[in-house]
């Protein structure tokens, strides 16, 4: 005896829908060009199978039971999903990937990310989209793991980017995040006399962000050897922390300067230099070309003023 998987085919659907369509087992055979007996033979089939009855015989018309409704319906659902998945095979056999995963670090604007990927749909790509929250060396990790195809906002120094991709990885600058310490204007810190020398600083609790590598050493920015810290998941947390002055740190200057612009926050000059670091963009080498879909996302990724959005700035009009 065949069983459900063997008999409910796509064909074994369609036939069915061509029954109920015609009203009748003769009518049905001649559409299809079969001979009636052998698709009284077929449905039997498929009824053994799933042991219910999906026609009512005893009138002259093919009439849908309750089961054969039902089976109908959700076979209707089948076929439509069948037809998609033909039509998703095609459009990826011209060079659009499966899927497509994209590291996003922490310090990288989200709304642009999420302006970026409306703009992707809007192509109608078959390529799924796979976006994964990632901080400081976690989001360099992603991506020469294998765990996503393109990273966004990678901060680490240039040799060890370098270290780390030179066989597998490309990478080129996204820009430059520059820093500034802040602190809440009711924090001790807030009333220090300028510049705030490093032994000060330590006395208070900073605010650091965990770094999202799962192998290796992880790092940090700008934190003080001995310093107590209060670590929280990612930048926005870290913001939230220090409005609130629960800690001190650096912010990158393009999310804080509106905190300080309204007083929420207070920028103090210290004696350490200007914390800066190059943020890049990284993704995996390709034997032949890229995917479609990575190469869109590249493109996008060569306007000046796609880069600058990505980490906060707007470009400045000469």
């Amino acid at each position: 005896m065949s069983s459900a998987r063997d008999v409910l085919t796509p064909a074994s659907l369609a036939m069915l829908e061509v029954i109920a369509e015609t009203g009748s087992f003769a009518a049905a055979a001649r559409r299809l060009d079969i001979v009636p007996s052998a698709l009284t033979y077929r449905v039997r089939q498929i009824e053994d199978a799933l042991d219910v009855l999906l026609f009512d015989r005893t009138s002259r018309q093919a009439k849908l039971t309750e089961a054969g409704a039902e089976l109908l319906r959700e076979g209707q659902k089948l076929l439509v999903e069948v037809d998609a998945i033909a039509n998703r095979v095609k459009r990826v056999a011209t060079g659009w990937e499966p899927q497509l995963t994209i590291a996003v670090d922490s310090m990288i604007d989200r709304s642009t990310v999420m302006e970026l990927c409306e703009s992707f749909f809007q192509l109608n790509p078959p390529t799924r989209l796979k976006l994964r929250a990632e901080t400081l060396s976690g989001t360099l990790e992603a991506v020469s793991s294998g765990q996503a195809d393109l990273a966004l906002g990678v901060v680490m120094d240039g040799v060890l980017v370098n270290s780390q991709s030179s066989s597998s990885l490309q990478r080129e600058n996204l820009g430059t995040v520059f820093f500034a310490f802040a602190v809440a204007p009711h924090h001790p810190l807030a009333q220090h006399q300028e510049p705030v020398p490093d032994q000060v600083i330590r006395q208070y609790r900073a605010v650091a962000i965990a770094d999202s590598v799962q192998r290796g050493a992880s790092v940090s920015i700008g934190l003080l050897s001995g310093q107590d810290v209060f670590t929280v998941a990612d930048l926005p947390a870290k913001l939230d922390a220090q409005v609130r002055g629960l800690g001190v740190g650096f912010l990158p200057t393009c999310v804080a300067q509106s905190y300080i612009d309204t007083g929420r926050l207070v920028e103090k000059k210290v004696e350490r230099a200007q914390q800066q670091v190059q943020s890049y963009y990284v993704w995996r080498r390709q034997s032949g070309h890229h995917g479609r879909a990575l190469q869109w996302w590249l493109e996008q990724l060569q306007s000046t003023a796609t880069r600058a959005a990505l980490l906060g700035t707007r470009l400045r009009l000469p």
